[in-house]
C-alpha cells in the first residue's frame, strides 16, 4: 500500500530540496482530494482480509469465488471508492471564504489542516466528513474484524498445530499492516483538535503518510523464505563476531 507515499512524499521532498514551498490553489485542491484515497487503503486492506478468509477458511470453493471476474470488481470498487465523497469534499471545502493567511504549517494539505484557515462556519461539512468517513471506513474494517474472527476459530478447530504456523506466516503480516494502518489514523483524527500540538499532528500525520507504508515492503517481504534465510545469516554473523 503506497497510496499515502504517492500523495504526500513528492511535494514533501520537493520541500526539502527547494527554497520555493509554494503551492497555487489548484495544486492545493488536487492535493486534498487525492488524500481522500485513504478510504481506498480502506478497502484495499479489507479486500485482502477476505482473500485470506476464504483461502483458510473455504479453500475447497476458492477458486469458485476469488475468480478474475471478482477479483476485478474488488479492485475497481476500492480505487474508485474515495473519488465520489472526496470530490464533493473538496469542492465543498474551497467554496469556504479563507483568512487572508496563507502559510500553511504542515508538509501536505489536507481538509483539517485547510479548516484552519476558513472564515466562516464549517460545522456542517465537518459533521458531512465525519459521517462520510465513518460509513465508507467503518464497514471494511468489520469486514477485516470478520474475516480474521473465523481465520481465528478455524485454526483453534484444527485437531492438530501442524498448519497453525503456516496460517499465522501468512496472516501476520497483513493483519501487522491493517493495525499499524487503523491504530495511527486513530491516534491522529479521532481524538479531540486542541488535544495535541503543531507539531504533534504533523508527527502522527507523517507516521502513516510515509512511515507505515515504508515498512509495508519490508513486513510482506518477511514471509519470503530467501529474506528470512539472509536475516538468519546476518544475524548468527554478528553472533559469532
Amino acid at each position: 500500500m503506497h497510496i499515502f507515499n504517492l500523495v504526500t512524499v513528492p511535494k514533501m521532498l520537493m520541500n526539502l530540496v527547494s527554497k520555493n514551498k509554494d503551492i497555487y490553489c489548484s495544486g492545493d485542491m488536487t492535493h486534498t482530494n487525492f488524500f481522500f484515497f485513504g478510504i481506498t487503503e480502506s478497502f484495499l486492506l479489507s479486500a485482502m482480509a477476505y482473500n485470506h478468509y476464504v483461502a483458510r477458511c473455504d479453500p475447497l470453493r476458492y477458486t469458485t469465488i476469488m475468480n478474475k471476474k471478482f477479483f476485478k470488481k474488488l479492485a475497481v470498487t476500492s480505487w474508485f471508492s474515495g473519488i465520489p465523497v472526496g470530490s464533493l469534499q473538496t469542492t465543498w471545502l474551497f467554496s469556504f471564504p479563507f483568512c487572508r493567511s496563507n502559510e500553511l504549517n504542515h508538509f501536505f494539505c489536507n481538509a483539517p489542516t485547510i479548516l484552519e484557515f476558513v472564515y466562516a462556519d464549517s460545522y456542517l461539512f465537518e459533521m458531512f466528513a465525519l459521517i462520510a468517513s465513518t460509513i465508507l471506513t467503518f464497514p471494511p474494517f468489520l469486514i477485516i474484524l470478520f474475516s480474521y474472527v473465523h481465520i481465528i476459530s478455524t485454526m483453534l478447530k484444527m485437531p492438530t498445530a501442524i498448519g497453525r504456523p503456516k496460517i499465522f506466516s501468512t496472516c501476520s503480516s497483513h493483519l501487522i499492516v491493517v493495525t499499524l494502518f487503523y491504530g495511527m489514523a486513530s491516534f491522529t483524527y479521532l481524538p479531540p483538535k486542541s488535544i495535541y500540538s503543531t507539531n504533534t499532528k504533523k508527527l502522527l500525520s507523517l507516521s502513516y503518510t510515509v512511515f507505515t507504508p515504508m515498512l509495508n515492503p519490508i513486513i510482506y517481504s518477511l514471509r519470503s523464505n530467501e529474506v528470512k534465510g539472509t536475516l538468519k545469516r546476518i544475524l548468527n554473523k554478528r553472533n559469532v563476531f
